[in-house]
């Protein structure tokens, strides 16, 4: 889906916001259009909005969340040997097949020959988190995230939750149930097990992220999405919390301040790849209406 439409119009919103409009005529006329600003200088401007793309969750014509797609598949990707893309696919059929042993031997050889590619690592890490093995899961999401510390599609969600129940601050197998969510394909059943999480490990913060996405009203909704920020998120669950609490107030008619919001998570050098791209996505949503 493309995010980058109707840009003539966010130029007419964005001015205002900005406080920029009686300053227009004295710039260039090919001058970046700022959208928001740090007082350290950093900005963003309407031309880092272009070509995102993305998913946007929808219910009820109210904006409820977006994600900005980030190509993972492709970091430390740039001189991988095709032995080394086959042998991880390989093991991805391997691994569909239940084969996880067989799956291992195959990714080991294709991160031996790119060890510098962080797919084959992150799907190894999965595979022990699949045959129960807690220390080798943690072991290999850990290398997944000192590849890309900046995010590698769940790997900061999964290293910080794997920690946390090998620390004993949450139940054994919480990690694995969580991302069994995923797979579920009956929406009640999927509901009944997010609202369980809750109930049952209010402790861990993306529950609470699932669950403000079943909330209608915007009340319960925000106080779900406290609840999270409240709840030690990783790096990663934190920033969709406040990407889709700025999407809440902007419904409650706080349109600058989730723009402000937005801004600052797009600008913040901490920020995970899928928290920077997801709030540039819907920023440009939001300043295209």
């Amino acid at each position: 889906m493309q995010l980058t439409q109707a840009i003539s119009k966010w130029i007419a919103r964005c001015l205002p916001f900005l406080g920029r409009g009686h300053k227009a005529s004295q710039e260039p006329k090919d001058a970046p259009t700022i959208i928001f600003a740090l007082p350290d200088g950093r900005k963003l401007t309407m031309e880092d909005l272009q070509g995102l793309t993305g998913r946007v969750y929808v219910r009820d014509g109210k904006l409820l969340d977006v994600n900005g797609t980030v190509r993972y598949e492709i970091i430390g990707k740039g001189s991988i040997p095709r032995a080394a893309e086959a042998l991880h696919q390989q093991a991805r059929e391997a691994g569909g097949r239940g084969e996880y042993e067989r799956a291992i031997e195959l990714l080991e050889r294709a991160s031996e020959l790119a060890p510098e590619w962080p797919y084959p690592i992150y799907d190894r890490a999965y595979t022990h988190l699949l045959m129960a093995d807690l220390d080798g899961a943690i072991r290999y999401y850990r290398k997944t995230f000192e590849l890309s510390p900046r995010g590698f599609f769940a790997a900061i969600t999964a290293l910080d939750t794997l920690l946390r129940e090998q620390n004993g601050e949450l139940p054994v197998g919480t990690y694995l149930r969580y991302v069994s969510l995923e797979w579920m394909k009956d929406a009640a059943k999927r509901e009944h097990a997010v609202r369980e999480m809750v109930r049952m490990i209010p402790q861990f913060a993306p529950a609470w992220k699932e669950f403000a996405c079943l909330c209608d009203d915007e009340g319960e909704r925000l106080a779900a999405i406290e609840s999270g920020l409240a709840a030690n998120p990783d790096a990663g669950t934190k920033g969709i919390l406040k990407i889709n609490k700025a999407l809440v107030l902007n419904l409650k008619g706080n349109h600058d301040d989730a723009v402000r919001l937005l801004g600052e998570l797009a600008l913040d050098p901490n920020s995970t790849l899928g928290t920077e791209h997801s709030a540039k996505a819907a920023l440009s949503i939001l300043m295209s209406k």
